[in-house]
């Protein structure tokens, strides 16, 4: 697992809209209906990340959804961070 440069961190980040990249960690907020649609699709995500055994730093305030990921072994981002932010735009886009 390979930390990524700066500039590898912005070139991925322009290929998934939304994302953002700062504090050590690429970042998104979601909005939804309501708390329990915020929820389920956390559910939904949760065993995603299992999967991946990549687990995201989230935080949930009643319909919004802010997932921030890295890479704790590497003290930085990786690719797995960005191949959980996609894998997390498919669960919210399906």
């Amino acid at each position: 697992m390979e930390k990524l440069s700066e500039n590898q961190i912005q070139e991925k980040l322009s290929s998934i809209t939304g994302w953002a990249y700062g504090n050590g960690a690429i970042y998104k907020t979601y909005k939804f209906k309501n708390f329990k649609e915020a929820f389920a699709t956390m559910s939904r995500i949760a065993f995603e990340c299992e999967a991946q055994n990549h687990h995201p730093n989230w935080e949930n305030v009643f319909n919004s959804l802010t997932v921030k990921l890295n890479t704790h072994d590497v003290n930085g981002i990786t690719q797995n961070d960005f191949d959980l932010a996609m894998t997390i735009e498919e669960i919210i886009n399906s």
